[in-house]
């Protein structure tokens, strides 16, 4: 490979008018890079052209780039410039990457882990795990006719968390403690500005008895209705602010 001659002069960025320079400038490359724009090896435009695309200052630029550098995304090559990473390992922890993702992206990945998460917890509950998702129910009952927000997003998190415990599977236990961090910064931005949001407990009691009575399918039935019902808030959100 020419490292000399390996520009990607095509890609183009769109400049920023937001207080989070860096964070956009990093949410931009990043979508950059998933989508396929640039391939492992590929050299990103050089510092100058950042600038002028971005609108920002060098500084910024350079900030923007090491964190990508430290994810593991880009690498630098010392007289030759800032290339997309051979290495296919993201290094970056999955809490900051989920933090830069759209929330529809977080979501639709929280499906897919969830409705697993439900159909293993129906079929390996035991009492014992049915007592801790019925306290955190009762928990979360009890925080919304208080309307003491805060208190009913710990207790839905901890329900949901307690049936990743019913699953019997550690792995997925960590990864949902991880999607959880960021997802309670997204719930309480709803509950709190859209004064229409349905905390969906009747559905939450269902995938409950669902999950008590061993039933796969209606578990995972509440679990994506539960999961569509919040999406359809969080996009509605999205569009009151366009």
């Amino acid at each position: 490979m020419n490292l000399n001659n390996h520009s990607n002069s095509k890609v183009t960025f769109q400049a920023l008018n937001r207080t989070k320079l860096v964070d956009d400038v990093v949410v931009q490359l990043q979508k950059t890079i998933s989508s396929g724009e640039l391939q492992n090896g590929d050299k990103i435009p050089t510092e100058p052209e950042l600038m002028q695309q971005f609108g920002v200052g060098r500084s910024t630029i350079r900030e923007a780039v090491r964190v990508l550098v430290h994810a593991g995304l880009l690498e630098k090559k010392q007289g030759f410039g800032t290339f997309l990473s051979a290495n296919s390992v993201i290094q970056e922890p999955l809490e900051n990457r989920l933090r830069r993702a759209e929330i529809v992206e977080v979501y639709e990945v929280r499906k897919m882990l969830e409705l697993e998460i439900s159909r293993l917890a129906a079929q390996r509950r035991d009492d014992q795990d049915l007592e801790q998702m019925r306290q955190h129910l009762d928990q979360r009952n009890e925080a919304l006719s208080k309307g003491d927000t805060s208190g009913y997003l710990n207790a839905d998190i901890e329900f949901h968390l307690s049936i990743a415990v019913a699953s019997k599977n550690n792995v997925v236990v960590d990864l949902y403690r991880t999607f959880s961090a960021v997802l309670r910064e997204s719930l309480l931005k709803l509950a709190m500005v859209k004064a229409t949001h349905d905390p969906n407990t009747h559905i939450h009691e269902l995938m409950y008895e669902a999950i008590k009575a061993k039933d796969v399918a209606a578990a995972e039935n509440w679990t994506l209705l539960n999961l569509d019902e919040t999406v359809k808030e969080l996009n509605e959100m999205n569009t009151d602010k366009e």
